[in-house]
């Protein structure tokens, strides 16, 4: 399980001391959950080693990831704006760190764009597409039609986004079967401002609906 769009030690604490096993830093000066990379770099060091760190960025330039990495030092590179596979395989080889892609998702139509990242991407993000009007490629707070991955090849390996909280994350797993998901707004009292009752509660619902379907591998 993956918290995103940590801002304080507090809430990075909570986090992995739930378990969560990804914690995710957004560097993304439009979100709400923005962090200056050298406070995500001091919080992540308190985490270390309990948690895979995720460097969440939007399009970034290589500047940007070069100051990104060089501060927070992440496990995991993930990329939530229009980045081409071409573009993909780049910062892998820049890098060398695994890429998360994330794909916006509304219609069935919209998995045919997995196909150019097979054997690229190390793992998908599926988040709904964004409402119009917004200035976010994600943490908007809705879902989509979670029945449409049951057109997506069982070998694909993604975490689920996209509007989760306490109240639906059962009914998500039960129709997608998701392995890993990701949570950003879905533990939050405001923008931006990780909820920890919200959080527990989050936690809490995932493991009842975990024990009430049969396990096809570990969550991560």
């Amino acid at each position: 399980m993956k918290i995103c769009g940590l801002k304080t030690l507090e809430a990075a604490e909570h986090a992995v001391a739930l378990g969560a096993s990804h914690a995710g830093f957004i560097f993304f000066p439009r979100s709400p959950r923005n962090i200056e990379p050298d406070d995500a770099g001091r919080l992540a060091e308190r985490i270390r080693g309990r948690a895979r760190i995720v460097a969440v960025t939007v399009d970034a330039e290589n500047d940007e990831l070069d100051e990104v990495v060089s501060a927070l030092d992440p496990d995991i590179l993930q990329l939530h704006g229009q980045e081409s596979p071409e573009r993909v395989l780049t910062v892998k080889a820049i890098y060398g760190l695994p890429v998360m892609k994330a794909l916006s998702i509304r219609e069935v139509s919209d998995l045919d764009r997995i196909d150019p990242y097979l054997g690229i991407v190390d793992r998908f993000l599926f988040d709904a597409k964004p409402p119009a009007g917004s200035e976010l490629p994600g943490g908007n707070g809705v879902s989509f039609d979670w029945r449409l991955l049951e057109a997506l090849d069982g070998s694909v390996d993604y975490m689920l986004s996209g509007g989760l909280n306490a109240a639906n994350i059962g009914e998500a797993l039960a129709l997608t079967g998701a392995r890993a998901v990701d949570i950003s707004s879905g533990v939050e009292r405001a923008p931006g401002v990780k909820d920890l009752k919200l959080m527990d509660a989050f936690f809490d619902a995932v493991r009842r609906a975990e024990a009430e379907r049969p396990r096809s591998g570990s969550k991560t």
